[in-house]
């Protein structure tokens, strides 16, 4: 995830105090977050008296402050950044704040009733309702996902500067990261529009549907790609602001 500038001269200077950014640390918790709600689901299927709704709480919970805080900030500052690119506001903190209230809801369900959740017979069963509801938000969250996908390739946002590295070596093709980011966005929101339809199959037992395998493959991936180019990015931001002071 970078920052959205387009490709500048060789002389680009860029005020960084007036230029926060933190998508960084975002789209490690985003995707550790993707992939924890599918491993959570995972172990309930597989070992429920194995799982440890303390810990998931835990998880949960510090992934979905992150998220809360860092999405808050950038949706209510217009534009977060000086340099004016008002579109991360809504791309970035808005998808980010959104998800990390679910998590949030999802930590304080598991620290407050997770022993009873874990006594009872089938506790992915019981998760299944209590998740229904909000899974309608979750719904069209990825619809919202949906479409800033497609506004990324049609406006080809993304594109990184030729000052930054790794992502710099592709700035006279902005298309190509538009087209890398928006599939990501993309099918985060394809496994977030399944999910109503997956907890209703797995409310009446059936729990192998299409959907929450669309669900659960779809979010595997990006959490895990999420994740990785988050974690790449912290060089390639830093190097930018190196190669632009």
């Amino acid at each position: 995830m970078t920052v959205a500038l387009a490709p500048q001269a060789a002389d680009l200077k860029i005020d960084w105090a007036a230029m926060p950014t933190y998508n960084t640390i975002m789209a490690v918790a985003a995707g550790v977050g993707l992939l924890g709600l599918v491993l959570l689901a995972r172990d309930l299927v597989r070992r429920p008296a194995e799982v440890d709704t303390d810990g998931w709480a835990l998880n949960f919970g510090v992934l979905g402050g992150i998220l809360t805080a860092t999405g808050l900030h950038m949706t209510l500052t217009w534009p977060l950044a000086a340099g004016g690119f008002p579109f991360d506001n809504i791309i970035f903190g808005e998808t980010s704040l959104g998800f990390g209230v679910l998590l949030l809801a999802a930590a304080l369900y598991l620290w407050r009733r997770g022993a009873a959740l874990a006594a009872t017979p089938d506790p992915l069963q019981v998760l299944v309702r209590v998740a229904r509801p909000l899974s309608i938000f979750a719904g069209f969250l990825g619809g919202a996902l949906v479409a800033i996908a497609v506004a990324g390739i049609k406006y080809q946002l993304f594109a990184a500067p030729p000052q930054e590295p790794i992502s710099g070596e592709f700035a006279e093709w902005p298309l190509v990261e538009a087209i890398f980011m928006s599939g990501l966005l993309g099918l985060v929101g394809v496994g977030a529009i399944a999910f109503p339809f997956a907890l209703a199959a797995a409310a009446k037992g059936n729990r192998g549907s299409l959907a929450a395998k669309v669900t659960g493959g779809s979010w595997v991936i990006t959490g895990t790609a999420f994740a990785l180019f988050g974690v790449m990015n912290y060089f390639t931001h830093i190097g930018l602001i190196v190669n632009t002071m």
